[in-house]
């Protein structure tokens, strides 16, 4: 009697196909990230300079503990992107994420951070109305000057 399944080279081809197809799939998704995150790096290093030649006061950027209280020496000089005081552009324009699981030892010693590729849409996936376009929360930004 004769199985009614195909044959396992077919099988195993449609496999390679279905991965090969995931594969593609996922490269493009990379490629795409990866272009979005330069156009709002372009975004950022502008900010900064724009920052800098209207006289926006800076600062000793801090980073708060996942708890919410504590707060983090980071040794980082910029501006604050939020108000929350949860994102942080550095004088070159780099892009920081300031929540950081903390600790005693960062208590004492601070936190060292290292920049994050940007999003176009900050808060994107979050809950309704946390969610920005980078352009706008930039604007937003500049108009607020020192008073951000």
């Amino acid at each position: 009697m004769q199985s009614v399944t195909e044959p396992p080279s077919s099988s195993s081809s449609w496999q390679e196909q279905r991965r090969a197809a995931a594969e593609g799939l996922a490269d493009a998704a990379a490629r795409k990230r990866a272009a979005e995150a330069e156009q709002a790096a372009a975004l950022l290093r502008e900010f900064a300079a724009q920052a800098r030649s209207r006289g926006l006061r800076t600062a000793q950027l801090a980073a708060r503990g996942h708890d919410g209280r504590s707060t983090y020496r980071t040794g980082v000089e910029g501006w604050y992107l939020r108000r929350n005081h949860t994102l942080g552009v550095g004088l070159d324009g780099a892009f920081y994420v300031l929540t950081v699981p903390g600790g005693l030892r960062a208590r004492f010693r601070g936190v060292e951070l290292a920049a994050s590729d940007p999003p176009l849409v900050v808060g994107a996936g979050g809950r309704d109305g946390e969610s920005i376009a980078l352009p706008e929360l930039i604007a937003l930004r500049l108009a607020a000057g020192d008073d951000w």
